[in-house]
C-alpha cells in the first residue's frame, strides 16, 4: 500500500492562504484550547552555535486537536541569527499533519510562512479584543519577515490602520520594509522611527518582532492607554509586566515552563503570578502583577476582555503548536480542495519498502 505524502511549498502555502481566513482559524484553535480540546506537549529545543558563531537553534513542536475531527501535526522551526547577512530568513522549517488513524505523516508544508501567518493572526486577534477603542497607526519595532506578515494582516483586518512607525537596529532592513510597504500601495505609510523608544512613543500599539535577549523597553516609554503585543522573547523589562493593567497570554504553563523569555522567568521567580494565584484584594479592577487569562478565556468569556484606559495592556503570546496545526490543516482543506500540491511515495515507485 502507497503511503502518500502531499508536498507545499511556499508558493502553493501562500495561494492556499488567500483562501481562508487566518484570523478565524486561529480564534477558533484558541476557543478549542481553552475548552481543553487540545494536546500541547512541551517543545523540543536544540541550541548550539555555527561556525562563524551565530546563535541557531532548532525548535520541534508537537500539537493537537482533539475532539470529534482530530487534527494532529508538527512544526519544526530552525533559525539561525546570522541567516539575514547571507539574504536568508532569520527562521524557515517544514510543518507536518498526521493520519489520525495510522500516524503516517500525510501532509508536508513550508513552515516559515505558515508560521509567520498565524504570528500575525495572533496579534490581530489580540488587537481586535483588547487593544484600544480607536487608532490608526501602530508601532513595530523589528522589520524582518514578521513584520512585513503583520502588516499584509494589518492592512487586510484593520484598514483604519494608514500609518506605521518602524525600527530596525540595522538600518537597511528598515529600508527594505519601508519600500517593500511603499511597492504594496499608498494604503499604509511607513516612517522610519530614529530610536526603539521613539517608536513606541509615536502609537498607541506596539508590536515587538526583534530577536533581542535583552529586555530595554520601560513601562515610562508607552504612551497612557497603550497596548504592546509582545511577540519577540525579551523586549519589554520587568516594570512592564509588573506594572500593566492586564497581562493576557495565550498558555500560562508553557510561558511558565520556560524561563529562557522573560515572562517566564519572572513566573518562576514569582515576580508575577498566575491568573488563579491569591492576590491581597482580589476585588481590586486592576489586578497588577497578575496574569489576567489567556486570549482564548477572552474568546469564550471565561476571561473578560479589557482595553487600556490610562495604563498599558500586555499581549504576550508564547507561540502554540496548535496554532500552526490549526493554520497548516487549513492550507491541506484548500489544496485538495484545489488539486496543489505534490503527492510523493515514502515506500518507493513500486509502493514496497526497500
Amino acid at each position: 500500500m502507497p503511503e502518500e505524502v502531499l508536498v507545499l511549498d511556499r508558493t502553493q502555502v501562500r495561494r492556499c492562504a488567500a483562501r481562508i481566513d487566518p484570523v478565524a482559524v486561529t480564534e477558533e484553535v484558541l476557543r478549542r484550547h481553552a475548552r481543553a480540546e487540545v494536546m500541547l506537549p512541551a517543545e523540543g529545543y536544540m541550541a548550539w552555535r555555527n561556525s562563524e558563531g551565530a546563535y541557531s537553534r532548532s525548535i520541534a513542536m508537537l500539537g493537537a486537536l482533539t475532539g470529534s475531527d482530530p487534527v494532529y501535526g508538527l512544526k519544526l522551526i530552525n533559525a539561525s541569527v546570522g541567516n539575514p547577512s547571507k539574504g536568508m530568513e532569520r527562521a524557515g522549517g517544514i510543518s507536518l499533519l498526521f493520519d489520525p488513524e495510522t500516524a503516517r505523516p500525510r501532509l508536508l508544508a513550508e513552515a516559515g510562512y505558515l508560521s509567520a501567518l498565524r504570528t500575525a493572526a495572533y496579534t490581530v486577534a489580540s488587537l481586535r479584543r483588547l487593544g484600544p477603542e480607536s487608532f490608526d497607526a501602530v508601532s513595530v519595532i523589528g522589520c524582518g519577515t514578521l513584520a512585513r506578515a503583520h502588516l499584509e494582516l494589518i492592512g487586510r483586518y484593520l484598514p483604519q490602520v494608514t500609518r506605521v512607525h518602524a525600527f530596525d537596529t540595522d538600518a537597511r532592513r528598515g529600508a527594505g520594509f519601508a519600500r517593500w510597504a511603499a511597492e504594496r500601495g499608498p494604503a499604509m505609510r511607513v516612517e522610519s522611527a530614529p530610536s526603539a523608544r521613539a517608536c513606541v512613543a509615536a502609537s498607541r500599539v506596539v508590536i515587538t518582532l526583534t530577536v533581542s535577549d535583552k529586555p530595554y523597553a520601560e513601562i515610562d516609554w508607552f504612551r497612557p492607554g497603550s497596548f504592546v503585543a509582545h511577540v519577540s522573547l525579551d523586549d519589554l523589562c520587568e516594570d512592564v509586566f509588573a506594572g500593566a493593567e492586564r497581562l493576557y497570554v495565550d498558555d500560562v504553563q508553557l510561558i511558565a515552563e520556560n524561563p529562557r523569555r522573560i515572562l517566564g522567568r519572572l513566573l518562576q521567580e514569582g515576580a508575577i503570578l498566575p491568573g488563579d494565584a491569591e492576590v491581597a484584594d482580589p476585588a481590586r479592577e486592576v489586578r497588577r502583577g497578575v496574569v489576567s487569562g489567556t486570549l482564548g478565556e477572552v474568546l469564550i468569556g471565561k476571561v473578560p476582555a479589557a482595553r487600556p484606559t490610562d495604563g498599558v495592556v500586555v499581549s504576550n503570546p508564547f507561540g502554540m503548536s496548535i496554532l500552526d496545526v490549526g493554520m497548516v490543516n487549513a492550507i491541506r482543506g484548500v489544496a485538495e480542495r484545489d488539486g496543489l500540491g505534490t503527492r510523493i511515495n515514502l515506500l518507493g515507485t513500486d509502493g514496497e519498502a526497500r
